[in-house]
């Protein structure tokens, strides 16, 4: 069986995503900015699985030369991966008026540019072995704009828009991708994401519920074996991947409802 490769494999969706690929008997391999999570993630991953095969490398996927490189590096000691895992991102919500361009700035380039470098590294080696399946994680917030999500949704709705397009070109190289919009998900992204979450915000996205990272990364790898493009895990999601076009006048003056109340 062949590898599976995973940006953001620290923790949160990644992580989990990896624990469930390695029960597969893939070999896996991580890829994440700090060395020492790796390594605890690693090991966790081996408790999990007792014997599993667990590579890792610390790498910012925002730096497409060192990113290349790693995938390189991973590449020739363990082959194509058959599945391979964008989990990279950040959230950081904030008001457009009070946000710095450094905040826009980094989401898009960890968010989305972080995606492209790993997908464009892989797509040539994982061809010539023959194709896979790769994962890509969106959000909510790419359906639709969302009050204080000034700097994060734009990477998530270009992450969309790149799905879309190489799901039809990959397709020639034997690639099937499938692109997830998880609901809330009990990450330590999620944590962080809140210490800076306006109210409005808040209370605009609440009402999806609470998952777990596991039963995320188990929908995203069903979605992935069936060779569906979208996966999105439950009633809130699906209703906005089909119905927001429809919706959205009424979207949008739901969040005005909530803004005014908040801000009086």
């Amino acid at each position: 069986m062949r590898a599976a490769f995973v940006t953001g494999g620290s923790s949160g969706i990644g992580l989990a995503a990896a624990k469930l690929l390695a029960k597969r008997g893939h070999v896996v391999v991580l890829f994440a900015r700090d060395a020492d999570k790796l390594t605890q993630a690693a090991d966790s991953v081996r408790a999990e699985t007792p014997g599993a095969e667990v590579h890792v490398f610390s790498v910012d996927v925002r730096d497409k030369t060192a990113l290349a490189a790693a995938v390189e590096a991973a590449i020739a000691k363990v082959g194509a991966p058959e599945i391979a895992i964008a989990s990279a991102g950040i959230a950081e919500p904030g008001l457009f008026r009070e946000q710095s361009l450094e905040a826009h700035e980094t989401q898009m380039a960890v968010n989305y540019f972080g995606t492209l470098y790993f997908l464009h590294a892989l797509r040539g080696p994982m061809s010539a072995a023959g194709g896979g399946n790769i994962g890509v994680i969106a959000s909510g917030a790419a359906f639709f704009g969302i009050y204080g999500y000034g700097a994060y949704a734009p990477s998530k709705f270009a992450l969309r828009g790149l799905a879309e397009v190489l799901r039809l070109e990959l397709e020639e190289d034997g690639i099937s991708l499938t692109l997830s919009y998880p609901p809330d998900t009990d990450t330590p992204q999620l944590a962080a994401e809140k210490r800076t979450k306006p109210m409005a915000t808040q209370k605009i996205t609440e009402g999806g519920g609470l998952w777990s990272a596991k039963a995320v990364a188990a929908s995203l790898l069903d979605g992935m074996d069936a060779g569906r493009f979208v996966d999105a895990p439950g009633a809130q999601m699906k209703a906005l991947n089909r119905l927001t076009s429809l919706i959205a006048p009424l979207l949008r003056w739901h969040q005005a409802r909530i803004i005014r109340k908040v801000n009086r």
